[in-house]
């Protein structure tokens, strides 16, 4: 009436001038392949696992199955819930004042990015130190790593998870409207005080320290699957060998590519405060990279397999023509004849064998 600017809801900032100009179609149609694309591979995954989990029910590898669904169903449900929420924002034209005077959709928005971009990185990690106790502690992973410890595990990760996305709400801080408009997260514009450089600290180094579990125990499963390799004489588990030490590569590499640039940036910007170099293209290309890390996931985890590796072998072979491996190789895929050699190597009567059969042989 008096000709005075209409208050500014909630979670509204003032955006810097070096606001993301990007252009509608190719944003929304972004958007729209991104969230296609990663439903379609996570759910041929879920169909995948489940027909695998029916196959290996009451072996060792059963474990491993239940985190790999956990980490694609996550992923699956990533996609279809910040991908709706990103089309339907671009959709709006990016009118937030419009759809969102009471911040429930930015809030809701926040918390699903945080907690669908920790939960996969807590699960990978999980899925490491699985892997890595399985191939070190055979005996320990088939006696104590039941399915109800697994289905622990999994229900403890996504609960922290939860905690850490619902922890600003708690504290009464509501998520911010980032400065291309198209996502909600922690505050990184004019940054007041020390709990705004806390969440964001706090969402990298866990991230970060999620990567660096899962490259170190990735690492310690590679070296061992390495020296029972050549350490047996046999060619007992060479298949799942060649398999796993692929799939810990491609785990590494994807993880740490997709999701670097953006906890990086976090960091950054939580530590330096306003002065932070970090522009919105920047923040907004890490982003779009941490969302491939969840594309790739099922194809790393679940499509990745003995049998992928086998047909890729056999195209490489014929156009290369060279004999790089036997073909038999491939025959064998239980994960007890695999991981035989290191459970008879750890036990201690394989050592007294091994010394009564050094001193029959110098007898001789």
């Amino acid at each position: 009436m008096n000709g005075s600017k209409p208050p500014v809801p909630s979670g509204f900032g003032v955006f810097k001038n070096t606001t993301c100009h990007t252009e509608k179609k190719i944003s929304v149609f972004f958007s729209v392949i991104f969230m296609t694309v990663g439903i379609l591979s996570n759910s041929l995954a879920i169909v995948i696992l489940m027909k695998a989990y029916q196959r290996f029910r009451q072996k060792s590898k059963a474990s491993f199955l239940l985190f790999a669904s956990g980490l694609v169903v996550t992923d699956l449900f990533g996609h279809l819930i910040n991908g709706t929420i990103a089309v339907f924002v671009y959709a709006s034209d990016k009118d937030w004042i419009r759809f969102n005077q009471s911040n429930v959709l930015c809030s809701v928005f926040g918390i699903c990015m945080v907690f669908f971009g920790l939960c996969p990185l807590f699960l990978g990690s999980v899925m490491a130190v699985e892997r890595c106790i399985g191939v070190t502690k055979p005996i320990f992973h088939s006696t104590k790593m039941t399915s109800k410890h697994v289905k622990m595990m999994l229900t403890v990760v996504c609960l922290f998870a939860v905690f850490i996305a619902f922890l600003p709400v708690l504290r009464l801080r509501a998520y911010q409207i980032q400065a291309s408009r198209t996502w909600c997260f922690y505050k990184t514009e004019h940054i007041e005080d020390w709990e705004d450089r806390f969440y964001l600290l706090l969402f990298s180094c866990l991230g970060l320290l999620a990567l660096a579990i899962s490259f170190l125990c990735n690492a310690v499963t590679g070296v061992t699957l390495l020296r029972v390799k050549f350490k047996s004489q046999q060619r007992q588990g060479r298949s799942h060998h060649f398999e796993m030490i692929i799939q810990l590569l491609a785990i590494m590499c994807v993880s740490c590519i997709c999701w670097s640039p953006f906890l990086v940036t976090m960091a950054n910007i939580g530590i330096n405060e306003n002065r932070s170099l970090e522009t919105c293209e920047t923040i907004l290309f890490a982003l779009r990279m941490a969302t491939w890390n969840q594309i790739l996931d099922p194809w790393v985890y679940i499509l990745l397999r003995k049998a992928v590796l086998k047909n890729l072998y056999k195209i490489t072979r014929g156009c290369c023509g060279m004999h790089i491996m036997n073909l038999h190789m491939w025959e064998l895929s239980s994960i007890k004849n695999s991981l035989k050699v290191a459970a008879i190597s750890e036990s201690p009567s394989s050592s007294k064998q091994i010394n009564k059969q050094s001193l029959i042989s110098m007898g001789q």
